[in-house]
This record gives C-alpha cells, structure tokens and sequence, in this order.
C-alpha cells in the first residue's frame, strides 16, 4: 500500500458471502469450468463459495506467499503449484481453469498465477487499481489505498466512533 495512512474497509462474513456468491453469479455462463484453482489462503473461501453455486468438484491450490506480517506485501514465494494434468483439462495452459482469489492488490500474485496458467480465468472478489488488468472477472474495486480487513482476519471487539478516531 502507498500512502501515509490506508483507508480502512471492513468486510463481515456476510457481506463476503453475498460479495462471493455476486462472483459466482457473474462467472456463471462464462465458460464451462472444469476445476477451480483457489489462490491460498485468501481465495480459499470464495473458492468453496463459487465452487458450490457453480457446481464445480475438482477444486486445486496454489499457494503463494506475498504477505508475511499482514501489513505490507514482501518477496513472493510459490510454496506450491497446481498438478501438472489439471493444466491440460481444458486444452492446455489452464484452458477451462477457473483461478479464484479473495483480492487482486499491486498484482504480483496475479502476474505470477498467470504465467502458470495463462489461458485460465482469472476472477477476485475484490480489485485494486494496479491489479485490475490482470484479472477477467471482480465483484467490487477499490482504491489502491484501501486496506480490506476480510472477516477470517478479525475478531468480535468494540470499535470506536469514526469521530473519535476509529476507523
């Protein structure tokens, strides 16, 4: 994130599930999808929501790490890939592959999710200017100063007053 202070944009399990269930209802039609492959962990959840509304069983990861204290995004690291057969599904390259992820932010991830598999369909829940390009399909877009505090990452707690400071 660049800039002195992020905006802050919290989002509960429910607005996620409505916001992941909108992905699925914008996917549905585009393609006939052969398996989903979830960008972990963010993308985890969407996955499991899109993949249920779509009805889509075969459901893979790939596991890149990029942020490594939960403020600010470091060197990335694939830990793990996507069985090389499921690049051959849909005709190869990731034809057929619907890639899911909860957010698409500078776009570092997205650059190197699609080198692995660039004919793949590549769909966020949320979009992020610098990172908007590099993805078919998003729900909402936010400003790249924009911090989102996805629900998997909060607790119940008391908020104070935007008036007083809070965010």
């Amino acid at each position: 994130m660049t800039g002195s202070q992020p905006k802050a944009f919290p989002v509960s399990w429910d607005q996620f599930h409505r916001d992941a269930r909108a992905l699925a209802w914008r996917l549905s039609g585009q393609g006939q999808w052969q398996a989903i492959v979830a960008i972990t962990r963010g993308g985890l959840v969407p996955a499991a929501i899109v993949a249920r509304e779509l009805d889509i069983r075969l459901i893979e990861s790939i596991c890149v790490a990029s942020y490594h204290d939960y403020t600010s995004q470091g060197e990335l690291r694939v830990l793990k890939t996507v069985q090389p057969h499921l690049l051959d599904l849909g005709g190869g390259e990731g034809a057929g592959i619907l890639i899911i992820d909860d957010l698409v932010d500078t776009g570092k991830t997205a650059r190197v999710v699609r080198e692995m598999m660039p004919k793949a369909h590549f769909a966020t829940v949320y979009a992020k200017p610098q990172g908007r390009p590099l993805v078919d399909t998003f729900v909402t877009e936010v400003s790249q100063d924009t911090w989102i505090y996805f629900p998997w990452d909060m607790g119940w707690q008391f908020q104070p007053p935007i008036r007083e400071g809070g965010a």
